[in-house]
């Protein structure tokens, strides 16, 4: 399956300094209570940040296998209402060609916290 819909416009180097991308560890998954089938994902950002939750389509994992996960998210886009649910952190994923999406981490263990560039 490819979801590939062509390239973006070309932005400023500025449109990607303005995203906050930091690593969290995953502590806690549960069912969300959406239309689309999602879980509710808590994930800790360290001391300076802290928990926050994220709403995503990460249903191919067992809840069990995502928890202590290093994941890759945006934290400054702001509370996005899904249903009864308030997602306040986008997790980055890809799709595979099963059309799961999978979820970014990196490498190796990293602070959570730690921002991306």
């Amino acid at each position: 399956m490819n979801i590939n819909c062509g390239m973006k416009d070309v932005i400023s180097f500025a449109h990607f300094e303005a995203l906050d991308l930091r690593v969290g560890r995953i502590l806690k998954v549960d069912d969300a209570e959406t239309n689309k089938p999602t879980y509710r994902i808590t994930v800790d950002f360290g001391p300076e940040i802290g928990t926050k939750v994220s709403c995503g389509a990460y249903r191919n994992y067992p809840k069990k296998e995502l928890v202590g996960k290093l994941v890759v998210a945006v934290i400054n886009f702001g509370v996005k209402q899904m249903g009864p649910e308030k997602s306040e952190v986008l997790i980055l994923g890809v799709r595979n060609e099963k059309g799961e999406t999978i979820y970014i981490t990196p490498q190796t263990d990293v602070p959570f916290g730690n921002a991306i560039f």
